[in-house]
């Protein structure tokens, strides 16, 4: 999906697929240079972190795993609850790995704080943290992100797999949501 098909919901577009690719590209040299020669687990957070996953995973000149976890903080709201839901477990013994979180969006944290810990103690050797954008003024908590790609503004965002209400995850952009969508 591009612009000119969601044009008349969108206030702008941040961040153009080409600055996301390039981002991700230089993420993926990060990546590889601290996990070389190490056997790494990325770990989705589904559903917006499908297309960072997909693009950083096909990035990577490494041999890693992959696996998916659901979480929700948000139902169909705009902003997060701060209550943590396991939708969807992962299907990986985590104990002794090497874990790399892969996030589409950290705004308050307190979802990424939670599952970060709780990878954690399932015995996991390290968790990391890869996040394609935050919004440092909708921060809660701090959490440590080892690979960020973009600081935003705390502006409901929309493409590159985040939605609102499931949809815009196709919108090949990343933009601002007009609030008469959502109002």
């Amino acid at each position: 999906m591009d612009y000119q098909d969601i044009a008349a919901d969108l206030e702008s577009v941040l961040i153009t697929e080409d600055e996301i690719h390039a981002k991700i590209a230089e993420l993926a040299r990060r990546i590889e240079t601290d996990y070389a020669g190490e056997k790494l687990l990325l770990v989705g957070v589904l559903k917006g972190a499908v297309m960072v996953m997909a693009d950083l995973a096909r990035e990577l000149h490494l041999p890693i795993e992959m696996d998916w976890m659901a979480v929700s903080s948000y139902g169909s709201g705009t902003q997060s609850s701060g209550v943590v839901r396991i939708l969807k477990d992962l299907d990986s013994d985590l104990h002794g790995r090497k874990v790399l979180i892969v996030e589409d969006i950290i705004d308050s944290g307190l979802t990424l704080s939670w599952l970060r810990g709780n990878l954690e103690s399932r015995g996991a050797e390290s968790v990391e943290i890869c996040a394609l954008l935050r919004k440092p003024d909708a921060a809660k908590v701090i959490v440590d992100v080892k690979y960020e790609g973009f600081q935003i503004p705390n502006a409901f965002v929309v493409g590159y797999g985040l939605d609102y209400a499931e949809k815009y995850r196709n919108f090949r952009d990343i933009g601002v949501l007009a609030p008469h969508v959502y109002a």
